[in-house]
């Protein structure tokens, strides 16, 4: 379920987002302007027209009230991500006491939708940063991942969305983002492949350009 407007952060949504517009790392969007009751309507008549077309009795008991159900599933539970207005409020402290070494929060719990069937993606994620001049408050990291997992994704983007927003506010490029994802469009279609993963990482500053502060982190996240 999205957050409440007390738990979030419009201006630093706004301010996120074009930072990834400037990494080309945003996600594709028209950005329209439709009200949250606008959006459902308009859905609302798309899942009905699909019902039909696969002929099931929108009068059924069971099935009338599913659009209404998909509708508010997409816009409030599913795909809040794409509002710039539910960016979690990310507040930062002064990193008074010189603290230089990793950070980790590992296992991280991602659940996201391929953009390319609207099926679920499944994954947990590992983040470590290096603090500069500021340290973030720990569950604000599962917060940004939780925001950029509610939107149709694919894992290479969500990986990269994760670190940016984190360079912007940390204010540092010492960070790794390691992504493990079981898509299910491999898992329930297609290739029908029930046992296998997808991996991706980001890493910047020192995690990248130091072998022992990556080997420190990889370990850590074992």
């Amino acid at each position: 379920m999205k957050p409440t407007p007390n738990k979030c952060d419009q201006k630093l949504g706004a301010e996120v987002n074009a930072y990834l517009k400037k990494k080309s790392v945003q996600t594709p969007m028209t950005y329209q302007s439709y009200s949250n009751e606008e959006q459902q309507e308009n859905i609302i008549g798309a899942v009905n027209s699909i019902m039909d077309t696969l002929g099931l009795d929108l009068e059924d008991d069971s099935l009338k009230g599913t659009p209404k159900r998909i509708a508010n599933m997409f816009v409030n539970e599913l795909y809040w991500g794409l509002n710039d207005d539910y960016f979690p409020r990310s507040m930062t402290v002064e990193n008074k006491m010189s603290y230089d070494k990793m950070i980790v929060v590992k296992d991280i719990t991602s659940m996201s939708a391929c953009e390319h069937h609207f099926v679920t993606i499944d994954g947990k994620c590992s983040i470590a940063y290096i603090p500069n001049k500021k340290v973030l408050g720990l569950s604000k990291i599962n917060r940004i991942v939780e925001y950029f997992s509610r939107r149709p994704q694919i894992q290479e983007r969500l990986t990269e969305q994760i670190f940016y927003a984190l360079e912007y506010i940390l204010e540092t490029s010492n960070i790794a983002v390691v992504m493990e994802g079981v898509h299910y469009c491999v898992k329930s279609r297609g290739v029908e492949d029930t046992s296998s993963s997808t991996m991706t990482s980001k890493l910047g500053g020192r995690f990248k350009a130091c072998p022992d502060t990556r080997s420190e982190f990889l370990n850590l996240i074992k």
